[in-house]
């Protein structure tokens, strides 16, 4: 049995997203933290548009660097984020999103978290 998750909008103040900080290509890093278990899923990167989104969908979205285009978490791979709250860094530089996962997990490759690889695992 599957847990069915509901996207539920956050409400941020103009002067808390004016203290966001973006890079020079407008964008921030935001860090994909699950709720349950506490478990880093990924990192991805917002631009202004893409954090506004996450924060009146209550879904994930990203802006793809290669793609050079948005994307909403699971669109196509059906392994939704729901976000359960949001903050930001000291410095402004950095997102933290803590999610409900939906599906298999965060990462393309097909494990749950993007943080699957060791530098002191042997087999790599």
């Amino acid at each position: 049995m599957s847990t069915a998750y509901t996207a539920t909008p956050i409400t941020a103040s103009p002067e808390h997203l004016a203290r966001v900080q973006y890079d020079t290509n407008g964008l921030v890093p935001a860090i994909i933290q699950e709720a349950g278990t506490g478990a880093v899923l990924m990192l991805a990167y917002m631009n202004d548009e893409a954090l506004k989104q996450t924060l009146e969908t209550g879904r994930t979205w990203f802006w793809s660097r290669s793609r050079q285009e948005y994307w909403c978490k699971g669109e196509t791979s059906g392994d939704r984020q729901y976000v359960r709250a949001a903050y930001y860094d000291c410095d402004g530089d950095t997102l933290l999103f803590v999610v409900d996962q939906e599906g298999k997990g965060a990462c393309h490759t097909g494990e749950r978290t993007c943080f699957f690889r060791s530098f002191t695992d042997p087999t790599g």
